[in-house]
């Protein structure tokens, strides 16, 4: 059963009138936990979707892009992103669910954090109120600022990232921990790894350019040393 097959099972279990942000108290347990992780990105997306109050083509293709979404599967993600945008419970709603789905994983809030910064920049332009409100969706999912800022600089088009920053360490920091913190990184962007935290397989895309960045940071910073 395709991963939008089991979307539609969730959804039709909602009773009339009930909060999309409902269906992720039943999706906690493997291996639904990458229905509810779909959901997420694409709800959230849509709630961070009026932050900067336009919904542009390239943020429509950028959902397709993480989540490889097939033509016959476009009017299931459509339903999802509608009900959402519709839904009169607010952003931080879905980020307090989604972080008891969750509990104290620290791979599976980055996953969806990095779906968002995806959809938030692929229109070119990272607007002041998608900084809000991704700033905060990771304050409530328990995302230490680090972290945050570490992943904002790999994405945000401002100007060339800081190496350190984009691995999250201290310029201050030995050689030796840095190379420790990026071979972790490493480690949590294989595809396996994020398959065993309940990314679906058709989002694991997300990860090539965290893959590359990472990569490239611990270049230079090895470079220089």
């Amino acid at each position: 059963m395709s991963i939008w097959s089991r979307i539609s099972q969730a959804l039709s279990s909602l009773s009339q009138g009930e909060s999309l942000s409902a269906v992720f108290e039943q999706l906690r347990a493997p291996p639904e936990r990458s229905v509810a992780f779909t959901i997420a990105v694409i709800a959230l997306g849509a709630k961070m979707a009026k932050a900067d109050g336009l919904v542009t083509r390239d943020e429509v293709t950028a959902f397709r892009e993480v989540f490889q979404i097939a033509p016959k599967d476009e009017a299931q993600a459509a339903k999802v992103f509608n009900m959402a945008r519709q839904d009169v419970a607010g952003f931080e709603e879905y980020a307090l669910r989604i972080k008891g789905m969750f509990g104290a994983s620290r791979g599976r809030p980055a996953d969806l954090m990095e779906g968002l910064f995806h959809i938030a920049v692929a229109d070119g332009e990272y607007h002041p109120n998608e900084d809000v409100f991704l700033s905060r969706v990771a304050e409530i999912l328990g995302m230490d600022d680090r972290c945050f800022k570490a992943m904002r600089a790999r994405y945000v088009p401002d100007a060339e990232p800081d190496p350190y920053h984009v691995l999250g360490v201290d310029p201050e920091t030995p050689i030796a921990e840095i190379r420790k913190t990026w071979r972790q990184l490493v480690r949590e962007t294989h595809p396996d790894s994020m398959i065993a935290r309940g990314v679906p397989e058709e989002a694991v895309k997300i990860a090539e350019k965290r893959m590359i960045d990472i990569n490239r940071a611990w270049d230079q910073i090895n470079e220089a040393a």
